[in-house]
């Protein structure tokens, strides 16, 4: 049975910021780059742009 994630009061962090968080955590530099792609390909983190919501295309 899978366990709901707790959904976080909603803040607005920077592209750095994030990239600060994954990578105090990972091993490496790959492993950072794979997780931040990963966060935003499944849409579990969303990028904003003056405010309207943007959609992160990772290739």
């Amino acid at each position: 049975m899978k366990k709901n994630l707790k959904t976080v009061a909603r803040a607005n962090y920077s592209l750095g910021d994030l990239i600060l968080a994954v990578s105090s955590f990972s091993k490496n530099n790959r492993e950072t780059v794979a997780a931040v792609a990963d966060l935003l390909d499944s849409g579990r983190v969303r990028l904003s742009s003056q405010g309207r919501k943007v959609r992160a295309r990772v290739y």
